[in-house]
């Protein structure tokens, strides 16, 4: 990892143009990717990517702390959403039973159901806000940039 020092490299034009557009796109793609499913399905963006996670685990469950890792969160901020989740019936809170301090968020038959029926609207907004957008090779560009992202953050890909 380089160190961040007090004698800053500034960015030149190109480095600036680069790291602009990734902020910018990257925020408007997430807010509209959530405009969709809350529009059309009254989910949250965050909430489906829950869902997503815990779906795609063994049994539909996941330890809340590696959870709140895969969706880029706090464990602070994911008890709340978890509570709310609960709450609407998507989500259900289940202890570890080999370890008295842990637990598993698990998703419930109404979150699965619920999955499924707003994943055909976010995959179509990925398409085509994103993915139709970009060739194979772009694609396959951008899966390398940011999986070196993730490993040099640290967090699997």
């Amino acid at each position: 990892m380089t160190a961040i020092t007090d004698d800053p490299r500034w960015l030149d034009d190109g480095e600036m143009r680069a790291w602009r557009a990734y902020v910018i796109a990257s925020e408007l793609l997430r807010k509209q990717l959530n405009r969709e499913l809350q529009e059309g399905h009254g989910l949250a963006l965050a909430d489906y990517e829950v869902l997503v996670r815990l779906s795609e685990c063994d049994g539909g469950r996941m330890r809340m702390a590696q959870l709140a890792g895969e969706v880029a969160s706090s464990k602070s901020r994911l008890s709340h959403q978890i509570a709310r989740m609960e709450t609407a019936g998507l989500v259900r809170r289940v202890e570890c039973g080999d370890d008295a301090r842990g637990v598993f968020a698990e998703v419930t038959d109404a979150g699965r159901a619920r999955l499924d029926e707003t994943a055909p609207t976010h995959v179509a907004g990925v398409r085509a806000h994103l993915i139709d957008l970009l060739g194979a090779s772009d694609q396959q560009a951008l899966a390398d940039i940011f999986e070196r992202v993730l490993s040099h953050l640290g967090h699997p890909a």
